[in-house]
């Protein structure tokens, strides 16, 4: 219980450096939004800049020429109170356009993510027992290749190639904007319909590193006592591949794998960008694009949050798989 209660204050304490770090930094950039705004109203209207500061100022109730600790702390008492603020664009409450753009990323990456790293499980599991044949240097390369890529050049050509070259697939948007959405099966045919090419994207592009990571683990597993004590003992292949190859193998990959499941809350940038897909990647480049800083800190602290949490989580769900961890005194 100590354990758990350790690790929940550091978590916290993980979340509150990352959120200043990050408060910090979004200020260094160069230009936002509202000394764009500053700049148009001098320039349309003739203001002073001191006149133009104190309209914009106004409109958008935000006062950058106060110090950065006052900043910091209108920040952090509005995210203990549960307001994350405005937009300085659409004026809209940033944590309204995070939560509307959320289910579409988990949607996308969590379907992506699974399939790819079941398959390169699989595929990491049948290299290792094989290892040295042509499967295993055919696939070993094929996986080098897929973890080589990176995702955003993958998306560029498949939506060159099968959207508009060859308009097999949609290249824009989260569904058919014609078909009202709602649990129906138009609906929901529509939305896997768009997200094929996304989806198909991340999968080529990443379960090549699983397949490896997994090869490499299981390998290791095989050279080990109990594996061979196992053998030694007449028990069945299968038996012996499920429970002790490939429970111990896949236990430094499950870390990873929770991890990975953190930073889908960031979605890719690139991706929905390319594909114009509703999602906190999309968001995010479009609040960097105009440098809205509440939009930029509410995706920030939400990639920040999920990881911590999940790693947090695969903690405690590591001792489930690996009773060594609990007779270690890990949970003790």
């Amino acid at each position: 219980m100590r354990w758990i209660i350790r690790r929940a204050l550091i978590a916290i304490l993980t979340i509150w450096i990352a959120m200043t770090i990050t408060f910090v930094l979004i200020r260094l950039m160069p230009g936002n939004f509202i000394e764009m705004m500053i700049l148009y109203y001098m320039n349309t209207f003739g203001y002073s800049e001191e006149e133009a500061k104190q309209e914009v100022y106004a409109l958008y109730n935000v006062n950058l020429d106060e110090p950065l600790w006052k900043q910091y702390l209108e920040f952090i008492t509005g995210i203990l109170q549960g307001d994350w603020g405005v937009t300085y664009c659409g004026r809209a409450p940033v944590l309204d356009c995070l939560l509307y753009a959320l289910p579409w990323t988990i949607f996308l990456l969590s379907i992506s993510m699974t399939i790819s790293f079941l398959i390169g499980i699989g595929l990491g599991m049948l290299m290792a027992y094989r290892r040295g044949s042509l499967f295993d240097n055919v696939g070993s390369l094929l996986s080098s290749i897929s973890s080589a890529i990176p995702n955003f050049i993958l998306g560029l050509l498949l939506l060159y190639f099968l959207a508009i070259q060859y308009p097999i697939f949609p290249a824009r948007g989260s569904y058919d904007i014609r078909i009202k959405p709602g649990f129906t099966l138009e609906f929901i045919s529509s939305v896997l319909y768009h997200s094929f090419l996304p989806m198909l994207a991340y999968v080529l592009t990443s379960f090549g590193g699983w397949a490896l990571a997994m090869r490499g683990s299981t390998v290791r597993v095989l050279g080990e006592d109990y594996v061979m004590a196992a053998e030694a003992r007449g028990l069945k292949p299968k038996r012996i591949t499920w429970t002790y190859v490939g429970r111990n193998a896949i236990l430094p990959l499950f870390t990873s794998f929770a991890i990975s499941l953190g930073y889908m809350f960031a979605g890719s940038v690139f991706i929905e960008s390319y594909f114009a897909y509703t999602g906190i990647g999309q968001v995010i480049g479009l609040a960097l694009s105009y440098r809205d800083y509440p939009l930029i800190q509410g995706g920030f602290l939400l990639i920040i949050i999920a990881v911590v949490i999940s790693n947090f989580i695969a903690d405690l769900l590591y001792g489930v798989l690996d009773p060594r961890v609990r007779r270690g005194g890990g949970y003790e």
